[in-house]
């Protein structure tokens, strides 16, 4: 002898239902737009990363020519602060984002930039805001 279905029980189960099927379409709307957001935050701050230590290759190699010319002791230890800096840039895994220490080696090349600006007695002014970057002196 079959029953037919309770009509309460689909009444009351409705509730349950309706939230679980809620639920896996919130779930996948979710995590499509985590991905996205999570690319375009990571886009930005690479560009901005990219954009501070082209400004500080950029100055590196400026002061490395105009002290070219130079032959003192002092113009050579200039010389070799931009050479590690260089070199510091050059090793830098600008196409591995996994990088563990990315966060690390861009510190020490911010602690080595401004020790040459010391050394070269220029002062730097860095600014990343929206839209803009920019290194003055």
């Amino acid at each position: 002898m079959d029953q037919p279905p309770d009509l309460f029980d689909a009444i009351v189960m409705a509730e349950e239902r309706y939230h679980g099927e809620g639920y896996q379409e919130g779930y996948a709307e979710g995590s499509c737009l985590g991905l996205t957001e999570g690319r375009r935050h990571g886009v930005s701050h690479g560009a901005n990363v990219g954009s501070e230590i082209g400004c500080y290759q950029g100055f590196a190699f400026t002061w490395k020519c105009l002290l070219s010319e130079c032959t003192t002791e002092k113009d050579s230890k200039k010389r070799r602060m931009l050479d590690s800096l260089l070199g510091m840039m050059q090793k830098f895994p600008y196409a591995d984002p996994t990088y563990a220490q990315l966060h690390e080696d861009l510190d020490r090349i911010r602690g080595k930039f401004k020790q040459v600006c010391s050394l070269l007695s220029v002062q730097p002014n860095f600014r990343v805001g929206p839209g803009r970057s920019a290194l003055s002196f």
